[in-house]
């Protein structure tokens, strides 16, 4: 099996582990606009060797994972180039306009627009992990316009290294991610914003820092690279779910400066109700 991996970083480059793992006779070339990360994945063994487009069109199965407005202008470019038995698959965080955008493609059937819920807030192919994806869901959007021939080994291969699958519109995934994944993001951001712009002297947030406020914050060490593009084509969504947060925030500091903490506690408490939803989701650290 010939596998392409465009984009050897975190997403890419524990795809290629996992995938090595189950098929140890895979070919991994990796592709890549970074030399350093292309010899970086080549010394860590991540990948077996540097590729370019040409790979394309005998390659199995390509892995494209860059950023989203990188892959918006590439992917119609790498349909062009794959081969008629070739699948590829995205991981982009948006879906609605990656898959507008080869709508119309003659090679569309050669496309299953994915986005596994998967990741650190470390990038690069150091931060590269073997088992990443086991137990994650990998959501599928418009699988019936691939060609079925091809969903066939796509799928085994998310089977194979231990993931769920979901399928689901594009605008419903644009919509429901917004909640739970780039307003987490923001969430994150704006904490650590707020607290380096308070906190002056370092060295206090270092010693008074907790478990709490590092597990809060930790996403805001994610990539500006990655994340912007991604506020960009999910921005409607994205304004929604920040309306509905700063209303609650409003609502909670209102609370407390009403005095009544009677409804403080009820606000926490009807929150916890989360721990249910959680629960069984496991948190992925480096």
């Amino acid at each position: 099996m010939k596998v392409v991996i465009i984009g050897v970083g975190l997403i890419g480059g524990s795809f290629a582990k996992d995938v090595k793992k189950v098929h140890p006779e895979a070919e991994i070339i990796g592709v890549d606009k970074s030399e350093a990360h292309l010899d970086e994945a080549l010394q860590l063994q991540i990948i077996d060797k540097k590729g370019d487009y040409q790979d394309l069109e005998t390659a199995d199965l390509v892995y494209v994972s860059i950023p989203v407005n990188v892959l918006v202008s590439e992917l119609p470019k790498i349909l062009d180039t794959v081969g008629d038995e070739t699948v590829v698959m995205d991981a982009g965080s948006t879906k609605r306009l990656i898959c507008e955008q080869v709508a119309d493609h003659p090679k569309r059937r050669n496309f299953m627009a994915c986005h596994p819920i998967a990741g650190t807030e470390f990038s690069g192919p150091t931060a590269a992990l073997e088992g990443l994806y086991a137990g994650k869901t990998m959501i599928i959007c418009e699988v019936e316009k691939t060609a079925f021939k091809l969903q066939e080994p796509a799928l085994a291969i998310f089977q194979e290294i231990g993931m769920r699958i979901r399928y689901m519109n594009p605008e419903a995934h644009d919509k429901h991610i917004a909640y739970v994944s780039h307003l987490s993001h923001i969430s994150s951001f704006m904490l650590g914003k707020t607290v380096i712009e308070k906190e002056k002297n370092e060295r206090d947030i270092f010693d008074m820092a907790g478990s709490g406020f590092e597990s809060t914050v930790r996403l805001a060490k994610s990539s500006p690279d990655m994340w912007t593009p991604i506020f960009e084509q999910n921005k409607d969504n994205v304004v929604e779910t920040l309306e509905e947060y700063i209303e609650n925030l409003t609502r909670f500091k209102q609370l407390i400066v009403d005095n009544d903490f009677e409804n403080v506690h009820q606000e926490m408490s009807n929150t916890n109700k989360i721990k249910q939803i959680l629960k069984g989701i496991p948190l992925t650290k480096k």
